[in-house]
């Protein structure tokens, strides 16, 4: 087995009339549990007008800093999903909802599948859809936005196609890499601390706000502090889990991730969804709601991007403390019935 490493953060002082619910924490690359160190104190403590509050169980990634990699190929997002399950499981959570940006919106969406029993609602703020359908519609809106009744900063950040793809190449350069030798760059990014911060530090200037890469000091300070960035840099070079972190592209873009069919499955527990300007994916409703099909609440930042856990914990908590606000409702009104 692997030991994984995570946090557990129970609220203090929960006044009367308010419960308690487990919320599984997932964040994604280049990231780490550092993301949630701003937030986890929002959603762990008592919201005014609110009838919920989290204990949040925030695990690093197997592979991703104290967390163990695996010692064998064949560990991807589903296999993490299963992990997790039980992970909540063996804490004491027979059922949680889960939270998670990046690869924590993947493997959010893989436990739901594969564990729908065992998730209430799952919340995402990089909710992502790559299917034949999906582009097709993406298509079919750019030559009619009108009859898909998409909002304007839906068709802002989708629209024109050609810029969006022309964007996209350029962004995921680092895919390509990752997914075809993420060893042979893991040797150079263990062996240079500066190597490794100026490849890690730089997403967090292109993917918080692309028009930042033309400042000097890429914007990094206008939305996080030198001492924050580097906390997380530091996660990954005090493990030197660079290399095994970076492994995780290369076991979820094969063949046998394309050939289980997951990823064509829909998500049937309730979901719901953040999405931020300069987030990498800003999907519109009549494209989403194929793959999430009880999408209870949709949000659309003019503000924000990746990192949005980081960047804007207070805006993401309430999206979060309105999902699950949202889910109950729903369910009271189920059983009203």
């Amino acid at each position: 087995g692997l030991n994984i490493h995570f946090l557990h953060v129970k609220p203090q002082k929960v006044p009367s009339g308010v419960q308690v619910v487990p919320l599984l924490l997932l964040h994604g690359w280049p990231g780490s549990v550092r993301e949630f160190y701003e937030i986890i104190p929002i959603l762990t403590t008592p919201q005014k007008g609110r009838s919920v509050v989290f204990e949040v169980v925030a695990p690093s990634l197997p592979g991703y800093g104290f967390s163990d990699g695996a010692s064998k190929q064949g560990l991807g997002t589903a296999e993490m999903a299963q992990i997790f399950n039980k992970l909540m499981q063996r804490i004491g959570f027979k059922r949680y909802y889960v939270q998670g940006g990046d690869w924590g919106s993947i493997i959010g969406s893989d436990i739901s599948v594969l564990f729908p029993d065992h998730v209430i609602g799952f919340h995402s703020n990089m909710c992502f859809v790559n299917s034949l359908m999906s582009n097709l519609k993406l298509f079919l809106g750019s030559l009619a936005p009108i009859i898909i009744n998409a909002s304007q900063l839906e068709i802002e950040t989708n629209y024109p196609l050609s810029a969006k793809f022309s964007f996209i190449i350029l962004e995921t350069g680092y895919m390509h890499l990752q997914s075809s030798k993420p060893d042979t760059v893991g040797v150079a990014l263990r062996d240079s601390p500066v190597g490794l911060a100026a490849y890690i530090i730089e997403k967090f200037t292109t993917w918080t706000n692309p028009a930042w890469k033309d400042l000097d000091d890429g914007g990094l300070t206008k939305k996080f502090t030198l001492d924050k960035l580097l906390d997380n840099v530091m996660i990954y070079w005090v493990t030197s889990s660079i290399t095994t972190s970076m492994r995780l592209y290369s076991e979820n873009f094969n063949k046998a991730r394309r050939d289980s069919g997951i990823d064509s499955l829909p998500v049937l527990v309730p979901s719901g969804c953040s999405r931020f300007r300069y987030e990498l994916a800003f999907l519109p409703r009549f494209v989403l709601k194929d793959k999430y099909q009880k999408l209870l609440t949709l949000t659309g930042h003019e503000d924000g991007g990746h990192f949005a856990a980081f960047e804007l914990p207070e805006v993401l908590a309430k999206d979060v403390f309105d999902f699950v606000e949202e889910e109950r409702k729903s369910v009271q009104i189920k059983q009203e019935l």
